[in-house]
């Protein structure tokens, strides 16, 4: 994979995605596992993100996504449990990871596998254009300190591009 290449990498049928992040495997873990990170890459959230903890994402909707914090391991994996999500139940009991990788050249590989977001649940279509909106704005976060969160213009411009494709 070259320097700004992503790849979507299907050796399962759950998705998959890697980009190349020129961040250390420190930043791409705290953007992962702190608050601050989390809301200015994806969606605003309180809770902890240490291992046994659990983020509560807002997502704009009445009751939030609540993700149990399975694995927090510095610098190389994290993995979640979503334990509830009223407005995408087929998102429970799946399990987002993230498998950070770090690069000869001071770059750090992540690896973004949502096992159990497979073809056969009913959102997949909307979860993979988010996905392949938010991983980016992961790797834009840990490599700039601003990303493209839930409602920022670079999401809505997402958005609609779907909605045009629909």
């Amino acid at each position: 994979m070259t320097q700004t290449e992503e790849t979507v990498v299907k050796a399962s049928d759950d998705y998959e995605k890697a980009v190349i992040v020129h961040a250390s495997p420190d930043a791409v873990f705290d953007a992962l596992t702190t608050t601050s990170g989390l809301t200015d890459w994806w969606s605003p959230v309180t809770g902890s993100g240490e291992a046994g903890g659990e983020l509560r994402f807002a997502m704009n909707a009445p009751e939030p996504c609540v993700m149990r914090v399975d694995v927090a391991s510095r610098p190389a994996l994290v993995q979640w449990t979503c334990i509830s999500c009223d407005f995408m139940p087929d998102w429970v009991g799946t399990r987002p990871t993230y498998t950070i990788i770090p690069l000869d050249d001071g770059t750090t590989e992540l690896r973004f596998r949502h096992i159990g977001l497979t073809s056969e649940l009913e959102c997949i279509d909307m979860c993979t254009s988010g996905w392949n909106h938010f991983v980016p704005s992961l790797r834009d976060y840990a490599e700039t300190g601003k990303g493209s969160p839930l409602g920022s213009p670079g999401d809505m411009a997402r958005r609609e591009r779907d909605r045009d494709m629909a």
